[in-house]
């Protein structure tokens, strides 16, 4: 079977967790990267014969493999990576983690059994493969572990890694095509573990010619580890601090580059350390203060970009307002043009920090005909992950389509011209909520509405997105009151009016259309995926889906179509990706046969199974990855599902009567007493209990309504243990059924049930989900106006004065009063 990228993950982090117990995220990541890489290279060995990783006798993760259970497992673990650093240069890189630190890994047999464990997991993996048709399975494995590392990290250690979805919106905010050539250069000069590297190179489908520099030994390590499992052997990485030690520089002046990027850390005191030679840095801006870094960096980015070059750089939301000798540098930037745009970004999106941060856009190109900045305020779009903040991808898209186009959206982007920047009142200040209100417009309260009652027409004519689709709707919801400028509601069912309205049942019959039309378009694409098709780029096939989805509902009024966008790009993560990988490696009829669930989840003390829709053979579980039995099921064996429902309900009304008999003739003095086991919520009866007793009083006059409970219950009992019996068996036969029809299903049946009944039915219900909000908006707005404005203050004074005065006469009848 295909290794998913779900299993990949799932197993990698179980690799992290041997490792918990003796050290932080920051030191076991070493551990567990390293082994990936060992791994990788190791298989890669195996079937690439360019592959430009030497792994020599004794070097290799077979050979770690026979250290399993070794008392001395640590050292030769140790010596094992060491001759795979010497035979390619790679020492103080792969071999900075010490497999034989007793502090960390503990001594003796905890060591042996954390060691031979954490081997156990990397073992089983196969990395042969792990490049199917251009979808990189082990790099993004590896920027999973990084980000996972990064989170558990804590503010001081994770700052090595800069957010994926980040970095491939800094990509194309620089402008990489794909006409991009490989010979053009971009640089990153804190460059951390690489990733932002990586993933801006990765938007032109050549690749860059990289180069980066990193301050941090472990840092480093990881980066050049990290170029390496995404193919990139010869990207040139150098040790050193960038501002007082740039390592990229001829005759004594800073090399320039094409692209540059960057995410430095936040406003560092210690900068200037060693700092001996500026190389002209700081002329003609001034030298940034001694005690917070950012402008240093900034400068030094400057400098290291051609006269055509382009960069992005995150810093934090200071660099635009801070004053003195800052003001003074950013002042001189403006005034040349270097600045394209600036993106502000949500707080609490960065691993080393919780504070906001911008993106900063630089172009030397043309620079000095530019006369305007343009201004994205993206800090209000993002969902929580964790502690943490993440950018979706619809916020991604939205963010680059905006900046691409320079399109100017309301409390969200505009253009702003440097005149303005320039202006006494702003005084090169760049702190984007001086030039983009984001703030919403405010829900103004009517008095008069209050005081006398009716619905003021300015909230009214508020909703004026929807009327102008669905005119008619307005007059049916609302009429005038008798006071100029108000309205009433023509009816309380404000939900089913919508739903029932011509003009919405219209507007959804065109949504309807258009995504019939959007499938008509991409099922082809969907059923042409195949195993060995050059088209087959699970990366392509999603880029095309989503931008031709995207294109599709942008005129749709009413409906967000970077909503919809980010259905199918969730939808994507959780599943599509992998069944594409399925289909792109072993084909739709291999990919869509089943395979025993080994693992389990506990929950408690009882052991889950991971999803319902497995199903049994004996006391073994299976399931396709491919095609769930629900979908199987719900296309093939509706009559089998239904009697199943069926007995189940039968059974459920059973133990109703049964839990009924116990409630009622169960307590002290009921029939059923004697017979009851156990108590509170666990209270039963058993049937051996019943026959027991019925035994015991026979024929006996005195309890002859006894008797007849206890035989009324033991029918139940009977009726019970029947529908379970038929329950049973109807389950094995749709088993026995299931089982033969995965083995049965043709290729064409299968992409059916994959594209049809599972993604295309997912996308449409998502579509539906949309329609159902639009609705639900408008009705939850309308009743919020109704309750608003619904009883007048005078009403609900006479209620009150009413209410008090019956109060009043209670007590006094009370004597209270």
């Amino acid at each position: 079977m295909a290794l998913k990228k779900s299993d990949l993950y799932s197993s990698l982090w179980s690799g992290a967790d041997e490792l918990r117990g003796g050290m932080d995220a920051s030191q076991y990541k070493d551990y567990v990267l390293t082994l990936l890489f060992v791994k990788y290279v190791t298989d890669k060995g195996k079937s690439d014969r360019d592959s430009l990783i030497d792994v020599p006798a004794g070097g290799s993760f077979d050979d770690l493999v026979t250290f399993k259970g070794d008392k001395e497992i640590g050292d030769k673990i140790n010596k094992a990576i060491s001759k795979l650093a010497e035979a390619n240069d790679l020492q103080k890189v792969i071999d900075l983690a010490d497999f034989n630190d007793e502090e960390k890994l503990g001594k003796g047999k905890e060591m042996q059994d954390r060691l031979t464990n954490l081997i156990s997991i990397f073992q089983d993996l196969d990395f042969r493969g792990s490049r199917a048709d251009g979808d990189d399975l082990l790099g993004d494995a590896y920027e999973y572990l990084m980000r996972h590392f990064a989170t558990e990290s804590g503010k001081s250690k994770g700052q090595f890694y800069t957010p994926a979805e980040v970095s491939r919106s800094m990509a194309q905010l620089i402008g990489i095509k794909p006409s991009t050539p490989y010979s053009a250069t971009v640089y990153d000069p804190t460059c951390g573990s690489g990733s932002l590297l990586l993933k801006v190179a990765d938007a032109a489908p050549n690749g860059l010619t990289i180069y980066g520099q990193e301050k941090d030994n472990a840092t480093w390590a990881l980066s050049k580890m990290n170029m390496i499992l995404h193919s990139n052997e010869i990207a040139d990485i150098r040790k050193g601090d960038t501002i007082a030690s740039p390592q990229f520089t001829t005759n004594d002046r800073l090399d320039t580059f094409d692209f540059l990027v960057a995410n430095p850390p936040f406003s560092t005191k210690s900068w200037a350390n060693g700092l001996d030679n500026e190389y002209g840095r700081f002329d003609g801006y001034g030298r940034p203060p001694n005690k917070n870094g950012d402008f240093a960096f900034l400068l030094h980015m400057l400098k290291s970009l051609k006269s055509t070059g382009k960069g992005a750089v995150i810093l934090p939301h200071g660099v635009l307002f801070r004053g003195n000798s800052e003001a003074v540098i950013r002042k001189e930037i403006i005034k040349r043009g270097y600045i394209k745009g600036i993106i502000g970004l949500p707080a609490n999106l960065f691993y080393g920090t919780g504070i906001p941060a911008c993106i900063l856009i630089l172009d030397k190109e043309n620079a000095q005909s530019r006369r305007d900045i343009f201004m994205i305020d993206a800090s209000k779009g993002f969902e929580k992950d964790g502690p943490k903040n993440r950018l979706r991808a619809q916020d991604i898209h939205k963010i680059v389509d905006t900046f691409t186009r320079q399109t100017e959206v309301p409390r969200y982007a505009r253009m702003v011209s440097v005149e303005e920047i320039s202006d006494p009142k702003n005084d090169y200040n760049l702190n984007l909520p001086r030039y983009i209100d984001s703030t919403e417009p405010e829900d103004v309260q009517d008095i008069d509405g209050h005081l006398r009652g009716g619905i003021p027409e300015r909230d009214i004519d508020a909703l004026d997105r929807y009327w102008q689709i669905m005119p008619n709707l307005r007059a049916t919801l609302f009429k005038k009151s008798a006071r100029p400028g108000y309205y009433e509601l023509t009816s309380f069912e404000v939900k089913p009016a919508i739903l029932g309205h011509p003009e919405f049942s219209a507007f959804r019959t065109d949504v309807d259309k258009l995504f019939a039309k959007w499938k008509a378009t991409n099922a082809p694409r969907l059923e042409g995926f195949a195993a060995d098709a050059v088209s087959s780029h699970p990366k392509s096939l999603i880029e095309v889906l989503s931008e031709d989805l995207l294109a599709a509902f942008a005129p749709v009024p009413l409906l967000d179509h970077y909503d919809i966008y980010q259905h199918l790009m969730d939808y994507w993560a959780e599943t599509m990706q992998d069944d594409c990988y399925i289909v792109s490696v072993e084909g739709w009829k291999a990919g869509a046969q089943v395979r025993e669930v080994l693992q389990v989840k506990k929950k408690g003390n009882n052991l889950v199974w991971p999803e319902a829709h497995d199903y049994k053979k004996g006391n073994r579980r299976f399931r396709s990855d491919l095609i769930p039995g629900d979908i199987l099921i719900a296309r093939h064996f509706m009559a089998e599902r239904e009697a199943i429902r069926g007995i189940e309900r039968e059974l459920a009304e059973i133990e109703r009567e049964l839990d009924e008999q116990i409630e009622g003739q169960g307590g002290e003095g009921g029939l059923l007493e004697d017979v009851i086991e156990g108590d509170g919520d666990k209270r039963k009866i058993t049937t051996k209990a019943v026959k027991a007793l019925l035994k015991k009083i026979g024929k006996d006059p005195d309890f002859t309504d006894e008797c007849k409970a206890l035989e009324d219950y033991a029918a139940m009992l009977d009726k019970q243990s029947d529908a379970k019996r038929r329950l049973k068996q109807v389950l094995e036969d749709l088993d026995a059924k299931l089982d033969a029809k995965y083995h049965s299903l043709t290729e064409d049946e299968i992409k059916t049930l994959v594209v049809d009944d599972k993604w295309l039915a997912t996308l449409a219900d998502a579509v539906k989900g949309e329609l159902d909000r639009v609705s639900q908006t408008l009705t939850g707005r309308v009743r919020q106006l109704v309750e608003r404005y619904g009883t007048p203050l005078p009403q609900l004074t006479d209620e009150v004065a009413s209410l008090a005065s019956r109060v009043e006469a209670h007590l006094t009848n009370m004597g209270a009063l």
